[in-house]
């Protein structure tokens, strides 16, 4: 089975509150034919420097660590090429991501992408249902794929793996309907 052999993004994001608009950090990872071809990760300065004690448990990225990062609004124009011509975009728990990503663009006054998105949890059980449970640690795992877990570079590129993966075994996936 050769698997998909289109054109997607892979997408992750950290934030610094309960709110969907405060981006710390952002990674997209560009996949052709199977193969990653391209990465970017950065830093972003969030519009609130109050950070939520539990968001900096998860990812360790606190103020002081973005406070002369660029704001979303200036970083996101260093992403866009990696999305040109994308067949969608994929994300564990892309409800998430998608939100977060419509969230930061909306408050920076920028248009919301209009992509279509492939949840790579859903995808997950699909094609490994007898897993513990599809969180991105869990498959990453099974996969082998190595992941420094909640640094936004390490999350896109396994989320990228395992699409890559799982859709060599299940390329209907990719359907539309499926998304």
């Amino acid at each position: 089975m050769s698997g998909y052999k289109g054109t997607f993004a892979a997408i992750d994001f950290e934030t610094a509150d309960a709110k969907r608009d405060s981006a710390c950090a952002v990674a997209v990872v560009r996949v052709e034919n199977g193969e990653i071809i391209d990465s970017l990760y950065r830093l972003v300065q969030p519009p609130r420097s109050n950070f939520s004690p539990f968001c900096v448990r998860v990812h360790n990225i606190r103020w002081k660590d973005v406070e002369n990062e660029p704001v979303f609004a200036d970083v996101w124009p260093q992403f866009t090429p990696l999305f040109k011509g994308v067949d969608f975009v994929a994300a564990h728990n892309a409800s998430f991501d998608r939100s977060v990503l419509s969230a930061c663009l909306a408050a920076s006054g920028m248009p919301v992408v209009d992509e279509r998105f492939l949840c790579t949890v859903k995808l997950a059980r699909q094609v490994w249902p007898d897993l513990v449970n599809h969180k991105l640690n869990t498959v990453s795992d099974h996969l082998g794929i190595t992941l420094q877990h909640h640094h936004a570079g390490s999350d896109a590129e396994a989320c990228a793996r395992i699409a890559i993966e799982g859709l060599r075994l299940k390329p209907q996936f990719a359907a539309p309907n499926m998304l």
